[in-house]
């Protein structure tokens, strides 16, 4: 008995594994910050994928340094905001600087032959607005016949203000034996000559037709667009519109259909185009 109570005691502990625990918070924020940034990438491939190549350029310029000597982007140098006779081009040379009368390449490349017309094409752009809501009806009282309703779009473009009169299932714009105008289309066209009179825009007028499933031997697409278009030309000259005002008159057959299939009625159509200044 002596000999047991002299013994030691050992005292064993046992060590806690933490296989089944919380590792902690970490991982998150770097998984949120992979999330966060794949989507940058993705909002930004995008956006590239959604603008022009000029409102890249643009974008370009504007966190650039080199702004001022950019020759279609904003920015300026020196004092009034770079408004010089270089304003277009800081690169001093010889000769003039932009004028009414000698645009600057980059102007032309725009379609603009003046120094500074961006109040000119504001005040044309809400002319052209103003045209196109008469016509819609968005402006507010309608100007057109609910025969003709039906057959009007209008789009603005950088040509101008397109408004096309187009047939549809059983309505056709002409008649399909005579191929003369529909009644309304005369009622339609006085119309337009008197909203075209509130600005000095010169018109083009263009025909299309919808392709046949048969040729014919006579009357083909060519000749028809070319008298149909002369038709709608003789329509606004009879509603009061300035002859010398219409520049362009084109039968375009049915090279340039807007739908499928290409015998839609929809391709049926004539396109009177109020063409923008050429400043």
């Amino acid at each position: 008995m002596a000999e047991n109570d002299v013994r030691p005691i050992i005292i064993k502990r046992k060590k806690v594994s933490g296989g089944g625990g919380h590792h902690g918070g970490a991982w998150k924020v770097a998984y949120a910050d992979f999330v966060t940034a794949m989507m940058a990438f993705f909002m930004l491939m995008w956006l590239l994928n959604a603008t022009t190549e000029n409102q890249q350029k643009g974008l370009a310029d504007y966190f650039s340094p080199s702004v001022p000597i950019a020759r279609v982007s904003g920015g300026g140098d020196g004092a009034f905001g770079g408004e010089t006779p270089f304003s277009e081009n800081v690169v001093a040379q010889e000769g003039t600087g932009a004028t009414s009368d000698r645009p600057t390449e980059g102007r032309q490349a725009m379609g603009m032959q003046g120094t500074d017309h961006r109040a000119e094409r504001i005040a044309e752009d809400a002319a052209l607005a103003e045209i196109e809501g008469s016509l819609t009806g968005s402006g507010g009282d309608a100007l057109l016949s609910d025969l003709a309703q039906p057959h009007i779009a209008t789009r603005l473009t950088d040509e101008g203000l397109v408004i096309e009169v187009f047939s549809r299932v059983g309505a056709p714009i002409f008649d399909p034996v005579t191929q003369d105008p529909q009644p309304w289309m005369a009622e339609l066209m006085s119309t337009m000559a008197d909203l075209f009179s509130t600005v000095s825009n010169r018109v083009a007028v263009e025909a299309h037709v919808a392709a046949e499933p048969l040729v014919r031997t006579t009357s083909g697409p060519w000749d028809r667009t070319t008298a149909r278009a002369q038709s709608v030309r003789g329509l606004l000259e009879f509603g009061g519109l300035n002859t010398r005002r219409i520049v362009r008159v084109t039968g375009h057959a049915d090279r340039e259909p807007v739908v499928e299939p290409l015998i839609s009625p929809r391709n049926d159509r004539v396109e009177i185009i109020l063409l923008r200044n050429a400043y």
